[in-house]
């Protein structure tokens, strides 16, 4: 099998479950539903497409930066009418960052890849108003590799004041980082969500549910001591005449 791993990093993000009507909560984690929607606009797939081969992919997450929790009391007026919409309460993950990665068949990861690096639409963190501060590619997709396994030894990919924190000891820093990843058939899993998506569609959304395997991994050396530059998603975004897609590297056995 082949794994893409996805750097997900932004001032705000919101990974919502079970959200509804005045109160739209959010996971501690990028759910599945969310990562499969990033990547199903990434490619341009409309709403109602089919989502079976996303779907099938195995999911997992690593949580690098838990961020803090924050709470936006929502107000807003209809554009047309000018009446008031109903009050609501919206919870975000602040200064957040994560480590996301898909298991699964190799032309159709390249595939993802290669939208992932020139997204037809906007890619956001769970809402449209959290767009990613850095690129959301962590290379090319790895070939005949597991999804735990590449999840352990991926480069820690934390904010440079967070590891210049954890160095210094205040708060005693981590010492390893939490792992949610789809639970195999055969396993008992430790908790169960209900973020598998079966359809987009706005006039019917879907959802089943998964099992997820919890675990821990050492901190890893970090991706650079350099603080990253500043990155605007906008420039990424497919041009109407998309360009030619990278050649995915031939398989070995």
């Amino acid at each position: 099998m082949t794994v893409l791993l996805l750097r997900l990093a932004g001032p705000l993000q919101s990974w919502g479950s079970s959200a509804r009507f005045a109160r739209r909560s959010t996971e501690n984690a990028p759910t599945k539903s969310g990562v499969l929607g990033l990547l199903a606009s990434a490619e341009g797939r409309p709403r109602g497409a089919d989502l079976s081969d996303l779907a099938a992919l195995r999911f997992g997450v690593r949580i690098d930066q838990p961020g803090s929790r924050m709470r936006d009391f929502h107000t807003a007026h209809h554009a047309d009418t000018g009446k008031s919409m109903p009050l609501s309460q919206r919870f975000y993950l602040a200064d957040a960052v994560f480590v996301a990665g898909v298991e699964g068949d190799h032309a159709l990861l390249w595939s993802l890849y290669n939208a992932v690096c020139a997204p037809r639409f906007l890619p956001y963190l769970g809402r449209r108003s959290c767009p990613p501060s850095r690129p959301l590619d962590l290379g090319q997709p790895l070939p005949d590799t597991d999804l735990e396994e590449a999840l352990r030894t991926a480069p820690w990919q934390a904010s440079h004041w967070y590891r210049r924190r954890a160095r210094r000891g205040r708060d005693g820093g981590p010492t390893a980082l939490d792992l949610l990843i789809d639970c195999p058939p055969a396993d008992v899993p430790h908790l169960s969500l209900r973020d598998t998506p079966v359809s987009f569609d706005p006039r019917h959304r879907q959802y089943a549910l998964r099992g997820v395997i919890t675990g821990h991994v050492d901190v890893p050396a970090p991706a650079s001591e350099a603080a990253p530059p500043s990155h605007d998603p906008t420039t990424v975004l497919r041009p109407l005449a998309p360009p030619r897609s990278i050649t995915p590297a031939p398989r070995t056995s």
